[in-house]
């Protein structure tokens, strides 16, 4: 017996020993025995920097987003968008809280689009995206949450070429400091029709897009409250698949158009929660909703935990 056949064999009998079937051990190793979706092993809870209301020092917001639940903060890069704060003060805060930084959030990317005409511009993107990467990388971060572009700046042939030109050239400096750049689905008009209906869209474009770049320092933050207004996120997250990397966290409705607290408004998180146990997501869920004080701080946590099942 090979290794293959003794690890299956192993798996289809562990299922059946628990009262799983062997078809569900192999399409869902991570499920625990009697549970349908179990994500709690699997789904490590951070939030933005931004959404910390707590006064002091670095290390005292370190310490109170670590006593509100979660592992691990983003913080916005280059550093000069996190309050000018310097990699120093970063990695003492971290030392004194115990919290590591998972990653951070490109802070230009609004402003200087990697799909813009300007070569000026695009040059300025690639810079901070390169410092981003750098300095994500110095603190103890894997990730730099990236706009890729905007449907304003060309057709999407001309905003798709131009912005993987572009960031493909921080690939080296990627691999180099062992950070990836994510992708984020956002309302940026690119990827998916903005006013089109959500019923029929699909995620094969931005499939396309993020395989464009034959890396794998390249992955996705999906968005699932961004993305309801596209469709099915669960759909969607089947078809990105093991594209996605990490996840942001936020309500959305509908009915009003408008973002709401995580589990308020009309997502399904039933389906993502199936969604994400059947692409056997692991990883950071990042929350990306109104922040405060430590009361608050703990509610966001305590929201995540139920919509993903934590």
């Amino acid at each position: 017996m090979n290794r293959r056949t003794f690890v299956a064999s192993a798996v289809a009998a562990t299922a059946i020993a628990t009262g799983l079937k062997p078809a569900d051990a192999s399409t869902a190793p991570f499920r625990r025995a009697g549970q349908d979706v179990d994500l709690s092993d699997r789904i490590y809870k951070t939030l933005k920097y931004g959404m910390v209301g707590i006064e002091g020092s670095l290390t005292d917001k370190f310490k109170a987003v670590k006593e509100a639940g979660f592992a691990a903060i983003e913080l916005d890069s280059p550093l000069r968008f996190s309050g000018n704060v310097s990699i120093d003060d970063v990695l003492k805060a971290v030392k004194e809280s115990g919290l590591p930084v998972d990653g951070t959030v490109c802070g230009s990317h609004w402003d200087l689009t990697h799909s813009s005409p300007d070569a000026e511009m695009r040059a300025a993107a690639l810079k901070d995206l390169k410092d981003a990467i750098e300095q994500t990388g110095a603190v103890g971060g894997t990730t730099v949450l990236l706009v890729a572009g905007h449907g304003k700046d060309g057709t999407p042939e001309e905003i798709e070429a131009r912005a993987i030109e572009n960031i493909s050239q921080a690939l080296p400096t990627a691999a180099k400091y062992g950070v990836s750049i994510v992708i984020e689905n956002v309302w940026n008009k690119m990827h998916y029709d903005h006013d089109g209906p959500f019923e029929t869209q699909t995620a094969e474009r931005l499939v396309k897009f993020v395989d464009a770049f034959n890396s794998p320092f390249v992955g996705m933050q999906f968005d699932i409250g961004n993305h309801w207004k596209y469709g099915s996120m669960g759909d969607w997250i089947r078809q990105l698949g093991r594209r996605i990397v990490k996840l942001d966290l936020k309500g959305f409705s509908r009915a009003t158009g408008r973002f709401t607290k995580i589990g308020e408004g009309d997502l399904d998180w039933a389906d993502v929660r199936k969604a994400l146990d059947e692409i056997n997501f692991c990883g950071y869920a990042a929350a990306e909703v109104k922040g405060g004080d430590l009361a608050r701080l703990k509610e966001v946590s305590a929201n995540m935990d139920r919509v993903l099942g934590l």
